[in-house]
């Protein structure tokens, strides 16, 4: 996101895409205009909740009109840096890692997995998905400086080492997928996705907070 959006709440920017890729839908069926309680119904957050997020940008709907939909596409756009390509590299072509090159983000225009990495020597020299894999040992020659974001899907014993390797070589942000709790410089941006924690919470709110 620009400068500008910096001192929002980071709960607010966090749900800023998922307000987006509703807009996109919303437009793309050609509807022209839609409330905070279609929103609210559509993403699963409160209209209050929308309302404060939409209110830390000035303007953005009218009372009893609701929000134009097109120009609230080319706001999030905008502020979402939709037109401003990152590039993101993979490490670990297992499964999961498999699944990701194939799929790529192919819905997001500003985020693609240009390069991957393993040391499973019958996938190093392929393209998976388009994408080319390389030996996890050559990632400070093979990797450019325009790539500033990475996704870890490999054991957790090695995601520490990988990770201060890819610290070093100038990425500012890691989408890890492994259970490792990983230690990065403070300016370096983590986001840390258990699918087992993840599973088991839903799990126990199944049990323990049934829908009425």
């Amino acid at each position: 996101m620009n400068n500008e959006q910096i001192k929002i709440p980071q709960a607010t920017a966090k749900r800023l895409p998922l307000y987006y890729r509703f807009i996109q839908n919303l437009h793309s069926s050609g509807k022209q205009r839609v409330s905070s309680a279609e929103l609210s119904e559509a993403v699963k957050v409160d209209s209050a909740t929308i309302r404060r997020d939409f209110s830390y940008f000035g303007a953005l709907g009218k009372k009893g009109y609701g929000y134009n939909v097109q120009y609230l596409l080319t706001f999030f756009r905008k502020t979402l840096d939709q037109d401003e390509l990152t590039y993101v590299t993979l490490i670990g072509v297992g499964n999961l890692g498999t699944a990701f090159l194939h799929y790529n983000f192919m819905k997001n225009n500003n985020t693609k997995i240009v390069m991957a990495f393993d040391v499973d020597e019958s996938k190093i020299g392929s393209e998976i998905g388009g994408v080319p894999v390389y030996h996890l040992d050559d990632i400070e020659e093979q990797m450019p400086e325009n790539v500033t974001v990475a996704i870890l899907t490999v054991p957790a014993p090695v995601a520490q080492p990988i990770a201060d390797r890819l610290v070093e070589k100038g990425v500012k942000g890691i989408l890890n997928f492994t259970p490792a709790r990983i230690n990065v410089p403070e300016e370096i941006r983590i986001h840390h996705i258990d699918l087992a924690v993840e599973l088991q919470s839903l799990v126990y709110f199944l049990k323990h907070y049934p829908s009425e």
